[in-house]
């Protein structure tokens, strides 16, 4: 009898193409010197009256520095991304990151002048999510607690001690945005 291989299987949509569309802006970006990361997938305050500027409230979560910041987002990303999709699905999922990408976005061209990209942002919002996952209603998890307590107090740390090039405030809000999820859908059952 022979055996048969395990066929692969296309899980988790919005993921995948996440990654892929992410790693793809990212070869574009190596072979035009960063240019299309610039115009396309960094956040950054031009006119009010620039329409791409509001492009980029969006599609910054999808430019990276380099290979490492991809590599760093991505593999949170592909790990906990999976199995919030199951949970959440495709749709509910996708509008989770678009209205989290806006918010870090628009706090950015708001209040700092600083360039933003990258996917950070989902990445923090994921991990706190992640902690609602098997949480009976009216509960709040202790491990989010933990969670809440080691990310998010890293960050406002970091935001007031350290001067860098990484942005706490979308790390915080992501992680708020994960919190809010996080009680609205345990609050309310998922159909």
């Amino acid at each position: 009898m022979k055996k048969k291989f395990p066929q692969v299987e296309f899980n988790a949509p919005v993921i995948v193409w996440f990654t892929i569309i992410s790693f793809v802006a990212l070869l574009f970006s190596y072979a035009t010197g960063g240019d299309t990361t610039r115009m396309l997938f960094t956040c950054y305050r031009t006119k009010w009256l620039d329409p791409l500027m509001y492009v980029r409230m969006f599609t910054y979560v999808i430019g990276h520095a380099d290979i490492t910041h991809f590599v760093n987002n991505f593999t949170t990303i592909i790990l906990i991304g999976p199995m919030l999709e199951e949970k959440y699905g495709s749709k509910r999922l996708l509008g989770m990151m678009a209205v989290t990408a806006f918010i870090g976005g628009l706090a950015n061209v708001a209040f700092t002048s600083n360039a933003l990209l990258g996917a950070s942002g989902i990445v923090f919002m994921f991990i706190i999510l992640c902690s609602w996952t098997s949480v009976a209603s009216g509960k709040i998890p202790l491990t989010m607690v933990f969670v809440v307590c080691i990310y998010i107090g890293q960050e406002v740390l970091t935001a007031v001690t350290v001067n860098d090039n990484v942005s706490q405030l979308t790390h915080i809000l992501g992680g708020i945005c994960g919190i809010v999820y996080g009680m609205y859908y345990n609050h309310h059952k998922l159909n």
